[in-house]
C-alpha cells in the first residue's frame, strides 16, 4: 500500500468513520497527555458532540483506512475551532496534518467563518509551527478564555476575510 501524501485524499466524515476518528486521537493524547473526560465527551459520541451542534469533521484516507482526521467545532460567533487534528503516528511528517489542515481552513471559509481558534499545548512544538504557518497567531493572555482542557496552553486564531472583504 502506498503511503505517500499523494496517496491520502481528504474527504467529509461519514457513518462508520467514528473508531478512526477515536483510535486516531486517543493514540496522539494518550502517547503524551492523558485523555480527559471532555476528550472522552467527544470521541465516544463525534455525530452528538460535533456534528449535530454545526461543526464539520474531515478525515484524511489512505489506502482504504483512516491515517489522519481534524474537527470544526461551532462557536456562538460563527466561527469555529479547530480540534482534534491527528495523525496516525507511523505517518507523520508526511504532511498529512498539513493537509488537513489546510482543508479544514478551506472548509472555514466556504462556510463564511469570520474565524478560527484553537488550542494546543506548548511542548506540541511541530503542531505550532504548522498552525503559524499556516496563518495562525497567538492569542495574548488578555484574549485567552479558561479551557476545558488542562493540556492545553497555547491558544490561537486566524481571522478569515469575509466574501464583502474579498470583493474589495
Amino acid at each position: 500500500m502506498d503511503q505517500t501524501p499523494d496517496a491520502v485524499f481528504i474527504r467529509p466524515f461519514q457513518s462508520g468513520d467514528e473508531r478512526g476518528f477515536r483510535i486516531l486521537n486517543e493514540a496522539w493524547i494518550a502517547t503524551i497527555f492523558t485523555i480527559e473526560e471532555k476528550d472522552r465527551e467527544v470521541l465516544d459520541r463525534p455525530v452528538e458532540s460535533i456534528l449535530a451542534p454545526g461543526g464539520h469533521i474531515l478525515m484524511a484516507i489512505a489506502g482504504g483506512r483512516a491515517v489522519g482526521c481534524g474537527a470544526l467545532l461551532a462557536m456562538p460567533d460563527g466561527g469555529y475551532e479547530v480540534a482534534k487534528m491527528a495523525v496516525d503516528e507511523r505517518l507523520r511528517g508526511q504532511g498529512i496534518g498539513r493537509k488537513v489542515l489546510l482543508a479544514l481552513i478551506e472548509l472555514a471559509r466556504q462556510l463564511g467563518a469570520p474565524r478560527l481558534y484553537l488550542e494546543t499545548n506548548h511542548r506540541l512544538q511541530n503542531a505550532i509551527h504548522l498552525y503559524e504557518s499556516c496563518g495562525f497567531v497567538r492569542l495574548p493572555p488578555e484574549r485567552v478564555k479558561p479551557s476545558p482542557y488542562v493540556r492545553s496552553d497555547v491558544s490561537m486564531e486566524m481571522l478569515l476575510p469575509s466574501g464583502q472583504e474579498l470583493l474589495r
